[in-house]
């Protein structure tokens, strides 16, 4: 592997190309054994090569949109010899953190904050009167969500010294008009065009209105047969397309970007996957992967009997849709994550992908829902945060029957704070006329969509984990019966002492916590939540019967399940002693599912238990 001899700024061109393709090495190596992303990481590792060789990023920050193709710039900055340690608990994180590196700009995992980011630090140094130029980079999907055109309306206002780098891996922003595109973009970059725009500024500062106008038209139409108008007409000076891969052109394009001291947009088209032909090219299954063998591309990942939820949402929602021709679908850029791909193949026009736009998937699918519709929103719970203003603005004033089904809820493992899906349950609980609801294992989430489907008269929500359902990986003979609006179940009555109250996947952990209680001679019972709005009215006398309740539900304590049960005691004069044993008011770092668990204590709750009884 290579080592950093000197400054990357002093490097020669073939030093900087093997650098290039010692890192590939390192990614590939690292990621066959952790999993991790690897097509946007490998795609991206010129372009990060390059900034590094033409900028400081002490002075001036780089800035990752979403920050998983930053792996390359992990291994610039001091952190190769830990670079082994990627995603694992206590080691580095799969995307930028300052928390890791002062180098490390911000933190993100969440598409389309760059450029905002950008905007904010530019205004700073401008402010500071700092010489600093701030450089972000950013992939052709993030540009499909709104928060990078309100930042790049601003930018194009301001004129602040900024230069974007977007990352074009599948030309989908603009592809270029045959040979004549590829030579003015070629002239764009150079000196020629650069000195041109100069001289028609000044000759049009001099010249009358009529030679004004003509002299504009001309840079107008020449402009106009690139594919860069579209930056040019928000005010931002267009660089490009350039070959993404060939580092003497995106080093002149930093170069003269770096110049110009105003807002500059640089073009790259690159190949995703690029350096491990089996992950080039658009295969989305290489976006995001586990362990694998760098031979074969097969999955080292041990296969189960079980079906995932994911698998079971999918299969269900296409048996309904086959019967029910209102059931439509949607998700925002995570088709094969949420299993709607399948859906998708079955009917394009009633199953659907609108890209990085959780927002806009949410409100039009409001629309959908008024007209008759019945619109599957089918979301990571991560990504659901991005659409809250339009769950309470368009879905719950009016009430109309989207149907959020959440996919990832819960602790997710070694994609870390930017993922954990916890905040669901909290934030959605507060907005009025939603119904809230989570099934324990497989056969009730197939039960749980059923019952949405024929919901008709309120917005809800259902949520479900990444991986399997830990009820489904425990040995029961509980039977599944049908949703019943606010209806909850008593899986087993117990003594009386304890009730293990679970929600969602929470009562695999509480029939998990039971089982362990039995062996130290308590008798729990055991409640199957089913409903967290509307809570069963039945809970007064259930929870009546016992001296202690303890609560298992896959969230955050603050506005989560046990909030909720004890606001329904205390309204209802209830004076039973509650535990909850949802996560305390801490992000959550990365690592394993069962390091994470581990570290949280999770396999010690039926001590925990059995020393607050006998206090």
């Amino acid at each position: 592997m290579y080592k950093m001899m000197k400054n990357l700024r002093e490097c020669s061109l073939k030093e900087l190309e093997d650098l290039c393709a010692d890192i590939r090495t390192q990614i590939l190596e690292v990621v066959s054994q952790n999993g991790g992303h690897l097509s946007s990481a490998l795609g991206a590792v010129d372009i990060i090569v390059a900034m590094h060789a033409v900028f400081d990023c002490k002075q001036n920050p780089f800035i990752f949109d979403v920050s998983h193709q930053a792996y390359a710039h992990k291994i610039l900055t001091g952190r190769k010899e830990i670079f082994h340690t990627l995603r694992k608990y206590n080691g580095i994180s799969g995307f930028t953190h300052p928390k890791e590196s002062d180098l490390d700009y911000f933190i993100a995992g969440h598409s389309s904050t760059s450029i905002s980011l950008g905007v904010g630090a530019a205004r700073a140094f401008n402010l500071n009167k700092e010489d600093k130029i701030p450089i972000a980079l950013i992939g052709d999907g993030s540009m499909s969500a709104g928060l990078a055109y309100e930042a790049l309306n601003e930018l194009g206002e301001r004129k602040c010294p900024m230069i974007i780098i977007l990352n074009d891996n599948e030309m989908s922003i603009a592809k270029p008009i045959g040979a004549i595109s590829r030579h003015l973009s070629s002239l764009m970059s150079g000196s020629f065009y650069q000195g041109l725009r100069d001289n028609i500024k000044r000759f049009l500062s001099k010249m009358p209105q009529s030679a004004t106008y003509l002299a504009k038209r001309f840079e107008e139409s020449f402009k106009l047969i690139t594919p860069g108008i579209l930056f040019e007409e928000l005010g931002i000076h267009y660089i490009g397309p350039i070959d993404g891969h060939d580092l003497n052109s995106l080093i002149n394009a930093l170069k003269a970007a770096k110049e110009l001291k105003i807002p500059v947009l640089i073009h790259a088209q690159t190949t995703k996957g690029k350096g491990y032909a089996k992950a080039e090219g658009h295969f989305e299954k290489w976006h995001g992967v586990g362990p694998f063998d760098l031979l074969t591309g097969e999955s080292k990942k041990a296969s189960t009997q079980i079906p995932t939820p994911t698998q079971v949402y999918t299969q269900t929602l296409l048996r309904l849709a086959k019967e029910d021709s209102k059931i439509l679908g949607i998700t925002a850029a995570m088709p094969s994550g949420t299993g709607l791909d399948k859906l998708m193949e079955y009917d394009s026009k009633r199953f659907w992908d609108v890209g990085i736009a959780e927002q806009h998937a949410i409100t039009s699918s409001a629309a959908l829902a008024k007209e008759g519709f019945k619109p599957y929103v089918s979301i990571y719970s991560t990504f659901l945060q991005r659409g809250y203003d339009q769950i309470i603005h368009d879905v719950g004033i009016l009430g109309v029957p989207v149907k959020f089904a959440i996919d990832r809820a819960g602790i997710v493992g070694e994609d870390g704070e930017t993922h954990q899906g916890l905040f669901d349950i909290a934030f959605l609980r507060i907005v009025p006329n939603f119904v809230l609801f989570a099934p324990r294992d497989n056969a009730s989430l197939a039960k749980a969509i059923e019952f949405s489907s024929k919901l008709d008269f309120a917005p809800c929500a259902f949520r479900y984990p990444r991986g399997n359902f830990v009820m489904d990986r425990l040995q029961n003979d509980y039977e599944c019966n049908d949703f019943v609006l606010g209806k909850c179940e008593l899986l087993e009555e117990g003594e009386g002492e304890a009730l293990l109250l679970g929600y969602g996947n929470g009562v695999g952990r509480a029939h998990k916590v039971r089982d362990g209680l039995l062996e130290l001679g308590i008798n729990a019972g055991l409640l199957d939540l089913r409903f967290l709005k509307p809570l069963d009215n039945r809970l007064k006398d259930i929870l009546a019967r016992y001296k202690r309740v303890y609560v298992f539900s896959d969230s955050y304590l603050l506005g989560g399940v046990g909030s909720a049960i004890l606001e329904f005691m205390s309204l209802n004069n209830l004076s039973v002693r509650l535990k909850s044993f949802e996560l305390n008011d801490n992000f959550i770092s990365h690592g394993s599912v069962g390091d994470i668990e581990d570290a949280l204590g999770f396999n010690e709750f039926s001590n925990v238990i059995l020393k607050d009884l006998q206090d």
